[in-house]
């Protein structure tokens, strides 16, 4: 079952619930853009196919390590990084858009064969330590729940995943709407805990907009933004944006507004990413921070047993069926994301259960060697971190193309933005590696 292989569907996508949509919106309702009420709500779907990434157990790993350790001190990096994620993707969809084609494609036609080799590389091992996050969520979210053995739990979320993967017979939109339903319940079992943890809401806002951070911080810190902000999402973008296009051949109108629907779509669904990354953190921070020994042993599986007696037994079971639902979703757009980018730089059909069956061995291996699950998603978000700012720098340089990108090419302002988030992620690099060899 290729991916690429399916006829063109045509995907759209999804409104805004955030503040910062309240001008669209009202542009929207007016019919300004010529995009009605039945256009956007009908554009719900694809869009939680890229946010679910946001909201991955890795996510889940890098949070608890930080509320667990630091409270509420590395809430403002979730807030960074879903403003550089929101930009990025952005800039990812219109590059879509603009030519036809996914960021791998771009990549094999328009770069050097050697450099060519080295980012296919990277981004394919950088979509593996993805999917060893999400199968290891999976897997523990099944072991948390019916208490199924880890390595029985990691091969029954693959075949799962397979299962979810092969709707795709009937209709791309029928793994739309299941991904939605499991984003839903990610968002349902944090909302339910939120209502019984009795935060500190002025922390929680002071260090929203309040830089803070130590040198102990620095890893998790990193560790975040290579959760939220991630390469397989920046991929996987680009080609379901120009999925929604009705052919080859579509006009400059037809492009323009596709591309309203899409900016609309990704802050709309990254916002909903943010405020569920915001609620794992408070959550861990109110709960954990001070009032466990050693943090640094925590893990998601003893985080669910100390839930029960800190928050009841309902909330244990909310964050057990979070983390299934989690995995699953992941592990599902993390595969089609590994389809796009091994069709897109090998310009082959790759079939998926291939992809699933190589990525499914690392996550094996971790558990088979009873490595702990908190430390393998952090160090697996902080290799994507290392990989980002590659896969950047190529959106950055194919997007500012006027030969590639047409009247869609980035101006100046938009392209400076841009570099400079790249140059501050290299920067948040460089100094995790200094961390990392030099403590």
């Amino acid at each position: 079952m290729a991916l690429l292989s399916r006829p063109r569907q045509n995907l759209e996508y999804v409104p805004s619930v955030s503040m910062q949509l309240l001008h669209i919106w009202k542009k929207v309702r007016q019919n300004r853009w010529g995009i009605g009420l039945r256009e956007v709500f009908g554009a719900l779907g694809p869009g939680f196919l890229v946010s679910v990434g946001y909201m991955d157990p890795g996510n889940w790993g890098t949070n608890l390590a930080a509320g667990a350790g630091f409270g509420y001190q590395l809430l403002w990096v979730i807030l960074v990084s879903n403003v550089v994620a929101i930009i990025l993707q952005i800039s990812s969809a219109k590059l879509g858009i603009a030519t036809g084609k996914d960021l791998a494609q771009l990549i094999r036609e328009q770069f050097p064969h050697p450099l060519v080799l080295f980012l296919g590389a990277t981004s394919i091992l950088a979509i593996m330590a993805t999917d060893l996050a999400e199968i290891l969520g999976g897997a523990l979210g099944f072991n948390i729940l019916f208490h199924v053995p880890l390595l029985l739990s990691a091969l029954l979320t693959g075949f799962l995943v397979m299962g979810l993967l092969a709707l795709a017979r009937w209709g791309f939109r029928r793994i739309e709407l299941v991904i939605i339903g499991l984003v839903s319940v990610i968002g349902l079992a944090y909302l339910f805990e939120m209502f019984l943890i009795h935060p500190n809401w002025s922390g929680i806002a002071f260090h929203v907009v309040v830089p803070q951070f130590s040198s102990a911080s620095i890893l998790v810190a990193v560790g975040i933004l290579g959760a939220t902000v991630m390469p397989h999402n920046v991929f996987l973008h680009s080609f379901l944006a120009q999925q929604r296009l009705s052919g080859p051949e579509a006009s400059l109108p037809e492009k323009r507004q596709v591309l309203r629907l899409a900016k609309i779509d990704t802050i709309a669904a990254l916002n909903v990413a943010f405020f569920v990354n915001a609620a794992m953190l408070v959550v861990a921070g109110t709960v954990f921070f001070q009032h466990v020994a050693n943090p640094a042993n925590l893990d998601l599986q003893t985080a669910y047993v100390s839930l029960m007696p800190a928050l009841g037994s309902f909330a244990a079971l909310a964050f057990g069926i979070g983390l299934l639902a989690s995995g699953l979703s992941s592990s599902t757009t993390g595969t089609l994301a590994g389809q796009v980018v091994l069709q897109g730089f090998l310009k082959k059909r790759i079939e998926s259960w291939v992809w699933r069956v190589i990525t499914m061995i690392p996550a094996l291996l971790v558990i088979a060697l009873n490595i702990s699950s908190i430390q393998v998603l952090v160090i697996s978000q902080v290799a994507l971190s290392l990989q980002l700012p590659f896969t950047m720098a190529a959106v950055v340089f194919l997007s500012r193309k006027p030969a590639l990108m047409g009247s869609f090419v980035n101006n100046r302002w938009t392209s400076g933005v841009n570099f400079l988030i790249a140059i501050v992620v290299t920067l948040l690099n460089l100094l995790l590696l200094y961390t990392l060899f030099k403590g």
